[in-house]
This record gives structure tokens, sequence and C-alpha cells, in this order.
């Protein structure tokens, strides 16, 4: 009763009030539980793809020929694995500016794009394997500065370029494995400082002086026995395998040493130099070796003259003016 009395005491516009307010609250809570499921085609989650809390989009399995529209910055792991995406245009993954993981396995992927990955700098975890990559363009690895851990296992790799990768200081764990390696660029290491689990099973490594690089690194992080052992190299023109362990410094003693950066950087600068000051030098000592010639031939070409015009004692002119 004296609820009721309180009730009755309220001016009726507080009580419309009330009355218009409480279905808004109620459609709110109804919102807010729908965005959390992860209903797809809502804002925060793209089409044909499921979202849990904590921005997981599931875009896994569902044949998709192109990453899906309509990312948004709430989206901190995509998931694309097992699908249809065959290559990755430019900006590929525009409005993911926080994306944190990203999985692209077996996709069929032929093609990334240099900037295909552009406005990822936040990106932790990468993975590209079980794909048919054969190269990759220079710099599509180096806007992501964040990157932490790269799988490009189970490609057709033949080569991979220092200029692909970049500087990745972060970059802790680098899988190659199953992939057509027969050895790692120079260069390509040097840039990853961070760098301590490397995955190289199953490429076809030749022993020869291209592998200097990767021997050095492998002597300076010791790996476990088990995977140390299943790291072989073919000698060039034999059929024996050696473990790249035990390949030290004295196995490439006849491999020439490459000039560093600096030192190629004199050569090229003297290199033209001293050509045109070679050229130089000969003209000049040709131009000399000229004048003195000429000079030496003019007294003997003007000899027979001086004797036509001055007349000896003895000669048949001299006769007659006597």
């Amino acid at each position: 009763m004296r609820s009721l009395s309180s009730l009755s005491r309220w001016p009726s516009p507080m009580l419309l009030l009330l009355l218009l307010l409480s279905p808004w609250s109620v459609w709110a809570q109804l919102s807010a539980a729908a965005t959390s499921s992860g209903t797809p085609g809502t804002p925060d989650c793209p089409e044909a793809c499921a979202c849990a809390p904590g921005g997981q989009a599931n875009c896994s399995r569902r044949a998709l020929p192109a990453v899906p529209a309509g990312l948004s910055r709430r989206v901190r792991a995509l998931l694309l694995d097992h699908n249809r995406v065959r290559a990755l245009p430019p900006g590929a993954f525009v409005g993911a500016g926080t994306l944190l993981r990203l999985d692209l396995r077996e996709n069929g992927l032929r093609r990334v794009h240099a900037r295909a990955f552009w406005s990822l700098g936040a990106l932790q975890q990468l993975d590209l394997s079980a794909n048919q990559l054969e190269a990759l363009a220079p710099g599509t690895f180096s806007p992501l500065r964040a990157l932490r851990s790269l799988s490009l296992a189970g490609n057709r790799l033949a080569r991979l370029e220092p200029a692909a990768l970049g500087a990745l200081p972060l970059l802790y764990a680098l899988s190659l494995q199953d992939n057509e390696l027969p050895a790692l660029a120079p260069g390509l290491l040097a840039g990853l400082p961070a760098l301590r689990a490397l995955r190289l099973r199953g490429n076809p490594w030749v022993c020869g002086c291209a592998l200097r690089p990767l021997c050095s690194w492998l002597r300076r992080h010791p790996r476990p026995a088990p995977e140390a052992e299943t790291l072989l190299c073919v000698l060039p023109g034999r059929l024996t395998l050696r473990p790249l362990t035990a390949l030290t410094d004295a196995a490439f003693s006849h491999c020439a040493q490459r000039l560093a950066p600096r030192d190629l950087a004199v050569v090229y600068a003297l290199g033209p130099v001293s050509f045109l000051a070679s050229l130089a030098a000969c003209l000049a000592l040709g131009s000399v070796l000229t004048a003195c010639r000429t000079r030496r031939c003019r007294p003997t070409a003007l000899g027979p003259l001086r004797r036509a015009l001055d007349p000896g004692p003895g000669s048949p002119a001299a006769a007659a003016q006597d």
C-alpha cells in the first residue's frame, strides 16, 4: 500500500517518462547481446564470418575467394584458413589496423602484392603456410614492424630475398621448412636480431659457399640434437649428405670473402674516378710524346732545304759565283 501511495504522489509526467525509457533500455541490452554473440553482418563482424567476444573473426572453411569486406578495428584475430584466397591485392586488410593475428593457411595462395599488408602495423602473428608461393616481392613484410611469428612453411619458395622480409626487429620465430631453398640469401638473417626459433627442415640445402651465413647463425644459436641432425646438405656433384652443423669456418676457407656494404661503396666511388684519372694521364702523356716527336723531326725535315739554299765551297753553284 505504501508503494502505491508513493507512486500516486509522483507527478504524471514522471510516470510517462519512465514508461518511455524502459523499452529503450531493454532494446539496448538486446542489441548488445546480439553484438557479443557475433551475428554475421553486424558492423563489428565481417559478412560470412562468425565473431566471438575478444575480437576474433572466424572465417575458416567458408570457400571465400577473397578477404571479406567490412573489417573493423575491433577485429583482433582473423582466421581465414582453408579458403580459396588465391591472391592478396594492395590494401587487402584496410580497416583492420589493430589486427594482432592473421591466419591464411591452405588457401592456394600464389601472389601477395608488396602493399597487401599495409596498415597492419600492430600484427604479431602471420601464418602463410601450406600455400603455393614461389616468390615474394621486395617490401612485402616491411610494414609489419611488430611481427613476432611468421610461417612460410609448405610453400614453393626457391629464394627468399632480404628485401622481402625487411628489418623485423621483434621477429622471434620464422618457419621456412618444406620449401625449395638451397641456401639463404646473404643478409637475410642480419635484419632479424631477435630471431631465436628458425625452422629449416625439408629444404634441398646445397653444401656451398652460399650456405656460410646460415651455418654461422646455427653455430651461434645451438639447436636441440634431434632437430639439428635432420638439417643436412648435399655436396655438389656427389650424393653425400653432411649435417649443416658440421660445416665450420674451415670448410668455407676456399670461398671468397664478400665485401661489406661500406667497401662496396668505396669501390663504386673510386672506380669511375680512377678510370677518368687514368684516361686523363694517357691523354697528357700522348700529347707530350707528340710534341717531342714534332720537335725532333723539324731539324731533320729542314736539313735538305738548308743545304740547297746554302751551298758549300765545292758545289757547282759556288764555282759559278767565282
